[in-house]
């Protein structure tokens, strides 16, 4: 059994001994049972699943870094939203209007803004394809 912690800015998500994790990590998905070796990563907006008590669980994360060392794996991201808490609409419309200011703004000069709007982006897509998935 690992014990995870998901952990954002506001609160602590969730901490409890789960079966496995699997993490959106930066070069792609990671899965994490028992004994695995230490590792850091850092997240991409995603779908994170664990397993506990025979019953798979998944959150719609966005980035952050995941520490995995002696049996824990520890989850420090800005967003981590269970299917119940997503508002699929809402999710619609914050990157539409994403999409369309970054229509409107000089890629070469504003990176940091640019850098913010691709990750409104990724964060409400992971959104929308949790809440699909759950619906499907």
């Amino acid at each position: 059994m690992l014990h995870l912690e998901i952990v954002t800015p506001e609160k602590k998500v969730f901490s409890d001994k789960v079966v496995d994790v699997y993490l959106p990590g930066a070069d792609g998905e990671i899965g994490v049972l028992d004994l695995h070796a230490a590792l850091v990563t850092a997240l991409a907006p995603g779908e994170l699943r664990y397993q506990k008590d025979g019953t798979s669980h998944e959150l719609a994360i966005g980035s952050g870094f995941a520490e995995v060392a002696d049996d824990k794996v520890i989850i420090l991201t800005d967003m981590a939203l269970g299917e119940e808490e997503i508002d699929e609409a809402a999710a619609q419309a914050a990157i539409e209007r994403a999409e369309e200011e970054l229509k409107n703004i000089d890629h070469s000069e504003n990176l940091e803004d640019l850098a913010h709007l691709q990750a409104v982006i990724a964060q409400n897509l992971a959104k929308i394809k949790l809440k699909r998935k759950r619906r499907h």
